[in-house]
């Protein structure tokens, strides 16, 4: 069986345990004149709008109203009545003037508050319209041109790997997933595919006990083989759940709600992120998520009438964010808190006359969170490109989504320049999003100056470049090496983590694999640097 292969029948287990490869946040001050603050304590809450959000109808352009409701004759939300949009902010230039769908009603009582932000127009330079591929796109940080921006890993996982490379003996997962049973492709690092736990559909306190189906007892007695190589790992995989499952069960009896959410999916998954974060877990990154957006008929209930499943959607979004923000505001949690709404695409300009829209490119985000800067950044959408010729899309992209990220990462999370740059790098024109962050997304008493973050990089000398997959990692006292490549051999050397050298040696491969015994060390992180057709890498591996 493929390690690739493999690595997905693990996820498809009712508790994800491929567990993280670092896990706390190392904010390091280097310039003592900076007030750096305590900053440890920051996360990131993503949203999943899954199935393409219909962004014309969520932020209707006020100043081409009558294109709008040309191009939507039965879809428009009305620009008055009980059921008209709801003007954003009065004070906007005329080309910002946006029309909330109605349902939206707790992101208005967001922005009045000033902990919202909208960005208009996010896509990818190459939109591809497809759900599977566009959200792949969106896990590895890809453009829709190659897959040279990340093709073997997550955005997430590198950005893990990459900004909490020291503190690898916690007893926590860095990302927790509620609300699909399928692994986000995001946490995937580029030294091990799994960097989260995914407690979805299970009791937060006992989400571990059923991992692979091993019971009670795990078999004493291994064979020497391919098969017994994948069974270590299972039990490997098992022990360390074990381990994190502890604090995630702690966290949730020891925390807290202090209002009262909407009885709907999303508003659960939040309600538990919300306890966690208030149980004291350190996990750094949620994601949550909720479908039904790929709306290509009744978006709408009938003509004229905005009720239907588009609404009942970014209803259940609106309330459910709104309510937890309150409950972290409500507990003094919100200033470590900031969200994230995304989708995969948007919709057509055009309705397509069956109450409903199909694939589009552009959409809006929507960021939340006490330290967010409330406002709008960019202008309306320019529905005059949305012609017959172009099958009437909306093309021209504002803001790149990793341009978002990007900001995010550093500006609230803090970030180096060489930790963005290994997370997103824009490959297809050799340039990095660090000199085109968003500005005013976070306010400046929560923005992180960059001289409070030590830049955290790998070996010098080491080429990036991985033939070799390492596994189990975290590991117990062997790990197995596996490439995709030919390789009649390696060479290796493990060193500690302040670089002495403990041993080194060569191995043989059969079927591309090798076994490598590193009995009696002690728990920590170790540098294993293998060595093998002309080619020298460095891998982080940890020992339980």
């Amino acid at each position: 069986m493929k390690r690739r292969n493999f690595i997905k029948l693990a996820s498809t287990t009712t508790a994800l345990g491929l567990m993280p490869f670092e896990l706390k946040a190392m904010l390091k001050t280097i310039d003592l004149d900076i007030d750096c603050g305590d900053i440890s304590n920051r996360k990131l809450v993503l949203v999943n709008l899954v199935g393409g959000n219909d962004g014309l109808n969520t932020t209707i352009p006020i100043n081409a109203y009558d294109q709008y409701a040309n191009l939507r004759p039965t879809l428009r939300i009305p620009n008055s009545g009980a059921n008209g949009f709801i003007r954003l902010d009065g004070t906007l230039p005329e080309n910002q003037q946006l029309g909330l769908h109605p349902a939206l009603t707790g992101f208005k009582s967001l922005y009045d508050q000033g902990e919202l932000r909208i960005l208009q127009s996010v896509g990818y330079p190459s939109q591809n319209k497809s759900h599977f591929a566009s959200k792949d796109i969106y896990s590895t940080g890809n453009d829709g041109n190659s897959w040279n921006n990340g093709k073997d890993s997550g955005w997430i996982g590198r950005f893990m790997e990459n900004f909490y490379p020291e503190e690898v003996e916690e007893a926590y997962p860095l990302g927790v997933q509620i609300g699909n049973g399928k692994t986000e492709l995001g946490f995937h690092g580029a030294e091990e595919h799994g960097l989260s736990i995914n407690i979805t559909g299970q009791d937060p306190a006992g989400f571990f006990t059923e991992i692979s189906g091993l019971g009670g007892q795990a078999p004493t007695n291994i064979p020497n083989s391919h098969f017994g190589e994948e069974l270590k790992y299972i039990i490997d995989v098992n022990n360390i759940s074990n381990k994190y499952s502890k604090s995630i069960s702690d966290a949730f009896n020891a925390g807290k709600n202090e209002v009262t959410y909407e009885d709907n999916n999303l508003s659960d998954q939040l309600k538990t992120v919300a306890r966690l974060i208030s149980g004291g877990l350190q996990s750094k990154v949620y994601m949550v998520s909720i479908g039904g957006f790929d709306t290509h008929n009744n978006q709408n209930q009938e003509s004229g009438d905005v009720k239907g499943k588009h609404y009942e959607l970014l209803n259940e979004v609106s309330t459910a964010i709104e309510a937890f923000m309150k409950d972290l505001n409500d507990q003094s949690l919100g200033e470590d808190v900031v969200g994230l709404t995304y989708s995969e695409f948007g919709r057509k300009a055009k309705e397509n006359g069956n109450l409903g829209t199909d694939h589009g490119e552009i959409a809006p985000m929507f960021v939340f969170g006490k330290p967010v800067l409330g406002g709008v950044s960019g202008t309306n959408v320019d529905l005059s490109e949305a012609t017959d010729d172009n099958n009437y899309q909306l093309e021209t992209i504002q803001y790149d989504y990793r341009q978002t990220l990007t900001t995010l990462l550093q500006d609230f999370l803090g970030a180096s320049d060489s930790v963005i740059d290994n997370t997103f790098f824009n490959h297809s024109i050799n340039t990095s999003f660090i000199g085109d962050k968003i500005p005013k997304v976070i306010k400046s008493e929560f923005s992180i100056p960059k001289g409070c973050v030590k830049d955290i990089l790998e070996q010098p000398g080491i080429d990036r470049r991985k033939d070799w997959f390492i596994y189990p990692n975290p590991f117990v006292d062997q790990i197995s090496l596996n490439s995709l490549k030919e390789q009649p051999g390696l060479q290796y050397k493990l060193f500690s983590k302040s670089g002495s050298l403990i041993t080194q040696g060569q191995k043989e491969t059969a079927n591309n694999s090798a076994l490598i015994d590193l009995p009696k060390l002690a728990t920590g992180l170790y540098f294993l640097q293998v060595e093998s057709g002309g080619n020298t890498e460095s891998h982080k591996i940890f020992k339980l």
